[in-house]
């Protein structure tokens, strides 16, 4: 029962995941959009931590984690975890001047994981990377002659990706995980001033693919009978990627799709149609500690050297790349996991919270991310599966030096759907 409606909700957010329109950001003007939490609905509400592993869910972020899938101590019992992951997210966008409220649902993954035996997993499934939708203009000079620029831009990157994980030794685990990047970003810019028909447009379209790794070392001794030490170190190596790119310009007569002229730019002449796109090395280290199965607080802290992204293609000039970081702090807690008496006691409860330093630096001004998440996980029949939803609220950005902060609201949906896949046959 359980893989048909695993099947059927894989189908329904299949056919979504196209339509959805992924960002309402300005700052997802900036690099290649606005990055995506890339983690279940699990780990989002745990501050988006990533070095836990249990033997139920599937972790995006840790590939050493499928080492820990499967119902524990059985060799001969395999369980098929389906994942997927639903948000919506309600942004005010404030200014100096003015304010607007706007939303936007997501698809956030879609994933198998397999237990092959004790201490092999692996997992593969699609997810999106980062996101790109805005719409702003700025005014420059006085009314009634100001010059109008026009910018906005829709589309992004998404990742097919497969992982491995295995305990080569007790309590020591490796895993990798190969993604493959593709996307599609259009920008457009119109220029024009007030009183004059004519103006201009510049459209600029980058077709991007290219494969990154992602490595992970988790090492999680026993303290003693009920409690465990959880350490993690994570790198997912610099991705260099392609861009295809192609370009339009030209004028138009009172609206921009009126057009007068328009060519398309001979790129390859100027060395620009085939670009590369850099995204530097993220590490990430954590350390938590936990009681088996009830309950685990930890802490992670990522870093990325930004200053050497580049995008040759898209020309932003009031960008600066730092270097960029997240701390991030979560935990849960399950009351009593096999509680007849109370289904309340089997939720876990969850929480946390993130500090990110984006690492842009817009109009001389540092844009930070600071959020705070909590949710719950019910039980669903046996207890393998679960419905979690979780919840967060957060701000980024500022209003000085003529930037826009974002307050927001995220409301997370995610199932864990566990079946079992292959027994022994034994013969009595």
């Amino acid at each position: 029962m359980i893989r048909k409606i695993g099947f059927a909700i894989i189908c329904l957010l299949t056919t979504g995941m196209y339509a959805q329109d992924g960002s309402v950001s300005p700052y997802s003007y900036f690099g290649l959009g606005e990055l995506r939490s890339g983690s279940t609905v699990e780990n989002q509400m745990m501050g988006g931590i990533g070095m836990y592993a249990d033997s139920i869910h599937v972790n995006l972020k840790n590939p050493a984690a499928y080492s820990q899938l499967g119902i524990q101590g059985r060799d001969d019992f395999g369980i098929t975890t389906y994942t997927a992951g639903l948000s919506y997210k309600q942004t005010s966008l404030k200014s100096y001047t003015e304010s607007q409220t706007t939303a936007v649902t997501n698809l956030e993954y879609l994933s198998i994981g397999l237990s092959i035996k004790k201490g092999l997993g692996v997992g593969f499934g699609i997810l999106p990377y980062s996101s790109v939708g805005y719409n702003f203009e700025s005014l420059i000079g006085t009314e009634g002659s100001r010059e109008i620029n026009q910018y906005s831009g829709d589309g992004g990157v998404n990742k097919v990706y497969m992982s491995i994980g295995y305990e080569f030794a007790k309590n020591l685990s490796l895993g990798v995980t190969a993604n493959y990047n593709f996307g599609r970003i259009e920008t457009l810019k119109v220029q024009s001033t007030e009183g004059v028909l004519l103006g201009s447009k510049d459209e600029r379209v980058s077709r991007i693919n290219g494969v990154d790794l992602n490595y992970a070392l988790n090492y999680t001794p026993a303290i003693d009978d009920q409690h465990t030490l959880f350490t993690s170190l994570r790198i997912n190596t610099q991705a260099n990627l392609t861009a295809r790119n192609t370009q339009r310009i030209g004028s138009f007569i009172g609206s921009p799709s009126a057009e007068r002229f328009v060519e398309e730019v001979d790129l390859a002449s100027q060395g620009r149609e085939d670009t590369g796109v850099t995204i530097p090395t993220t590490t990430t280290m954590g350390l938590g500690y936990g009681k088996n199965m009830q309950w685990f607080i930890g802490v992670e802290y990522s870093f990325q050297k930004l200053t050497d992204f580049t995008n040759d293609f898209l020309e932003i000039d009031n960008i600066v790349y730092k270097d960029a970081s997240t701390f991030a702090l979560g935990g849960f807690y399950t009351p009593e996991r096999n509680s007849f008496g109370s289904y309340f006691k089997r939720v876990t409860y969850r929480a946390g919270l993130r500090l990110e330093k984006t690492g842009m630096y817009v109009n001389e001004k540092d844009i930070n991310n600071f959020g705070i998440t909590f949710g719950l996980g019910l039980p669903l029949g046996n207890n393998l599966s679960n419905l979690n939803l979780g919840f967060e609220v957060g701000k980024r950005g500022t209003t000085s030096a003529d930037l826009i902060e974002e307050s927001y609201f995220k409301v997370n949906l995610g199932l864990s759907l566990n079946d079992q896949w292959f027994r022994k046959r034994k013969i009595n």
